[in-house]
């Protein structure tokens, strides 16, 4: 990822912290709210209600988590392949707190794991296209070495994102910051699979595609 370069290394590792705190800050301070509500309260129909925040908080950390390791994690050895089954079962943990639902259509097999974690980013990134909700559909398509990636996001008010394709370019502009850190990271995780990116809209529907770029096929054929 020699783009990343371009932003100091601790830089860049603090505004990617950044952007996993944010998911998880939510759900972290909704148990602590719980858990000041049990302290305070003696009415059993409160306690009742905190107990339910607490539960569904400490899930959707959990899944926030989880996903967040998987997306932005080692998840592995260098060279490591990720069981796209895995990916699947946090991606929908993920979405259970998001407005929009989700459809994994992506058949179950072992993909290198940046293919992967690229995989979930651009679903993160789909999200901001349909911000009222919708539908996703996630789909990945051909063979290895660069099987395409196709997330298309459909929902009312759908938008390529601001500031999006320059920051899959590697083009941080101005301005960056921790929401600005993860479409920039994916766009990296893009360039080190060999894929490259497009989007286009369609109506309502926003279609988000990792394809092989031109040069990994110059890559593969000089081998």
């Amino acid at each position: 990822m020699s783009d990343l370069a371009k932003l100091e290394a601790l830089d860049f590792a603090s505004l990617l912290c950044s952007r996993v705190c944010h998911d998880i800050i939510s759900p972290v301070g909704a148990i602590t709210n719980g858990l000041e509500v049990l302290d305070e309260e003696n009415n059993e129909e409160m306690k009742a209600f905190a107990f339910d925040l607490i539960r569904k908080s400490a899930r959707t950390a959990s899944s926030k988590l989880q996903f967040a390791r998987l997306a932005f994690g080692a998840a592995g050895s260098v060279g490591a392949e990720v069981d796209l089954g895995d990916a699947e079962t946090v991606a929908k943990r993920y979405m259970e707190s998001e407005k929009a639902d989700i459809d994994w259509q992506a058949t179950r097999r072992l993909l290198p794991k940046n293919q992967v974690k690229l995989l979930l980013n651009l679903l993160l990134i789909s999200l901001q296209a349909i911000p009222r909700g919708g539908r996703v559909v996630v789909r990945v398509e051909g063979d290895l070495p660069f099987p395409t990636q196709r997330i298309e996001a459909t929902g009312a008010a759908s938008r390529i994102p601001p500031r999006i394709v320059e920051l899959l370019a590697g083009d941080l502009g101005d301005h960056v910051d921790a929401h600005a850190i993860q479409p920039y990271y994916a766009g990296a995780l893009a360039r080190a699979a060999g894929l490259a990116i497009e989007i286009s809209k369609d109506g309502d529907t926003v279609i988000f595609e990792a394809k092989a770029a031109d040069d990994a096929f110059q890559g593969e054929r000089a081998e």
